[in-house]
C-alpha cells in the first residue's frame, strides 16, 4: 500500500515544495503538492479536497508567506482534526518565522536549513516509525 502525502505550502513556497516532492517520490510515496497538482480548469477546492481526505500524511512548510496563507491555516486545521493524521502532521521549517500556529510547537518539528533532501530523508524515516511506508535507505 503506498502512502499518500499532502504537502501544505504558501504559492510563494511552491519551488521549495516541488523539490521536496521529488525527494519524497524517490522513496516511493505518493505526493500531492495543493494548487500545484490540480490541472487547469478543474475546481481547485473540490481537488485540494479529496487529497486531504486521501492523504495519510501531511508535512506543512512553515514560512512567513505561509504563516500569512488562508489556506495553510485550514489544511492544518484539517489535518489537527483527522485521527489518520496523529503522529503524521509533519511541520518543515523552510523559512524561519516566529508566526505560526501555536499548537504545531507540540509536534516533531524538521529545520531544513534550505536542504529539502535533508527534509525528505527525515520525512521519510517520520513516517516508517509513524507506521507508514516500507522506507529503506536503498530505496532512493
Amino acid at each position: 500500500m503506498e502512502t499518500h502525502i499532502f504537502i501544505s505550502h504558501s504559492d510563494s513556497d511552491t519551488p521549495w515544495a516541488k523539490e521536496l516532492s521529488r525527494h519524497l517520490e524517490s522513496y516511493g510515496l505518493q505526493v500531492f503538492l495543493g494548487a500545484g497538482s490540480v490541472f487547469p480548469g478543474a475546481n481547485s477546492h473540490l481537488e485540494i479536497g479529496k487529497a486531504l481526505e486521501a492523504a495519510d500524511a501531511m508535512a506543512v512548510l512553515i514560512s512567513p508567506a505561509a504563516a500569512d496563507s488562508l489556506y495553510v491555516q485550514q489544511e492544518i486545521q484539517y489535518a489537527l482534526g483527522a485521527e489518520r493524521f496523529q503522529g503524521r502532521l509533519i511541520p518543515v521549517e523552510v523559512k524561519a518565522t516566529q508566526d505560526y500556529p501555536w499548537v504545531l510547537r507540540k509536534l516533531q518539528w524538521i529545520r531544513t536549513d534550505g536542504d529539502a533532501a535533508r527534509a525528505g530523508d527525515q520525512i521519510a524515516r517520520i513516517l516508517q516509525v509513524a507506521g507508514g511506508p516500507d522506507v529503506h535507505a536503498g530505496a532512493r
